[in-house]
């Protein structure tokens, strides 16, 4: 059954407000005897708080990934494992968007995390500094925290236990914590599994649903007023963005009856041959009117486990397919730094596609054959690629990380890990989502009509 629309409000006091933590949070667990300290009074890296940052003249990417019991953030150049971290329970890792710090859901909130990694700009160049990584002290306070998006210099938060965004430029994470006056909270109508984007106009797209059905996405002003929206998206889950138009932001989203493109204003539906088609996960890239997605057909599998991808075309509203003739999970999936599709399947090959085409320019044999676990909590290859362009792929059954050059298509590196990787985050102390400069200059011109 089709739930009702629900305008949202976007006031910045409303009740409903998602809580800010700075301090500790009450019952973590200390870092262990090995790891680097973390100062209660400061964030990491900060004047007055860790003293042992550094200049360099170069940043190496660090690689944060978590194991049963904490987190160990690895320096990939050397494979030096800078820091481990105690924490229990299951962490989800977010980029925060900054290029140095990762929000980690946990629970009921996101908890901050820093790599260390400092790119201190200054006029046309910038100056660059390592610090211990470790945990800020910090958290947003995230009923059921979920989902993180990263888009156009801004980072959006969704608490699915009760609803609520929380909104905040992504450089608000800089000294590890994010106050209040640095956040704008916002509300879907009820909770549920959702997602929300900040787009470059000012407005907000979001998922809006219960627990028991979800099939809406608006776009909101910030005035609160629901400027587009579809419900053509039944069991909405999955988003990405693609390289936006003249008219302003593109962001695909994916429906168990084929995705949803949202372009020039209004939403327009990707016919699909299946009644049942789900791109549950979906994959962006900045420079790419292509999204690379999972491709999924058959509604009553516990776990289906597909061969085919899928690449939407955002410009057509269309999508082709590609059959790889091995299987992947959610985890294998990532985007080159020239928009290249990547897909590590099960027979160890990361697979590096021509997004257009759907061509494999390259296959490296990167990991011994392996399959899904049972659980999708559970260790299994993951792939990230940093803004530096290479390609990071964990192999747990041999406690390695793999750095891969993707446009040369050669495995450059086999790190050994400590501990069994499970989440994968890598950062380079770029920002992974910057604010672009647009065509017009002036911010996009709003398109008031709706497609579908």
């Amino acid at each position: 059954m089709p739930i009702s629309p629900r305008i949202v409000s976007l006031s910045t006091a409303m009740a409903a407000a998602l809580a800010l933590s700075s301090c500790a949070t009450p019952g973590s667990p200390a870092p262990d005897a090995g790891s680097p300290a973390n100062p209660a009074s400061s964030p990491a890296g900060e004047p007055g708080g860790n003293t042992d940052r550094q200049e360099v003249d170069a940043l190496d990417p660090r690689a944060v990934l978590t194991f049963d019991g904490g987190l160990m953030t690895v320096d990939t150049e050397t494979g030096e494992v800078v820091a481990q971290t105690k924490s229990e329970g299951f962490l989800r890792l977010n980029n925060a968007g900054d290029g140095r710090h990762v929000l980690i859901s946990a629970g009921d909130e996101f908890r901050i995390f820093d790599s260390g990694l400092i790119a201190d700009g200054h006029g046309d160049h910038d100056h660059y500094y390592k610090t211990a990584a470790a945990m800020t002290g910090a958290s947003i306070e995230a009923p059921e925290a979920a989902h993180v998006v990263a888009h156009e210099g801004r980072t959006a938060l969704f608490a699915d236990g009760t609803g609520g965004i929380t909104v905040m430029d992504s450089a608000a994470f800089s000294d590890g914590k994010v106050t209040p006056d640095e956040a704008e909270e916002h509300s879907a109508g009820a909770a549920h599994h959702g997602v929300a984007v900040p787009l470059s106009s000012g407005d907000l797209l979001l998922t809006q649903g219960t627990a028991e059905a979800s099939n809406t996405v608006q776009v909101v002003s910030p005035e609160g007023d629901v400027v587009a929206e579809t419900t053509d998206c039944p069991g909405v889950h999955g988003e990405a963005t693609a390289q936006p138009t003249d008219q302003g932001d593109v962001v695909t989203l994916g429906c168990e009856n084929g995705p949803v493109i949202y372009r020039d204003g209004a939403f327009h539906k990707v016919p699909v041959e299946e009644q049942y088609q789900r791109s549950g996960n979906q994959f962006g890239n900045h420079g790419s009117p292509i999204v690379l997605a999972d491709y999924k057909t058959d509604p009553d599998a516990e776990q289906e486990r597909p061969t085919r991808i899928g690449l939407i075309d955002t410009r057509a509203a269309s999508m082709k397919t590609v059959d790889l003739g091995s299987r992947y999970w959610f985890r294998s999936l990532a985007r080159g730094a020239d928009g290249e599709a990547l897909v590590l399947t099960y027979d160890g090959e990361l697979n590096v596609l021509d997004e257009e085409t759907g061509a494999i320019i390259h296959q490296v044999k990167v990991t011994a054959p392996w399959e899904e676990p049972e659980e999708w909590q559970s260790a299994a290859p993951a792939v990230k690629v940093g803004t530096d362009g290479f390609a990071y792929v964990t192999e747990p059954a041999t406690k390695k990380l793999h750095v891969i050059d993707v446009a040369a298509g050669t495995l450059v590196n086999s790190l050994d890990l400590p501990e069994t990787p499970v989440e994968l985050a890598v950062l380079t102390g770029e920002e992974e989502a910057p604010e672009h400069d647009h065509a017009d200059g002036e911010g996009h011109e709003r398109v008031e009509e709706q497609g579908k």
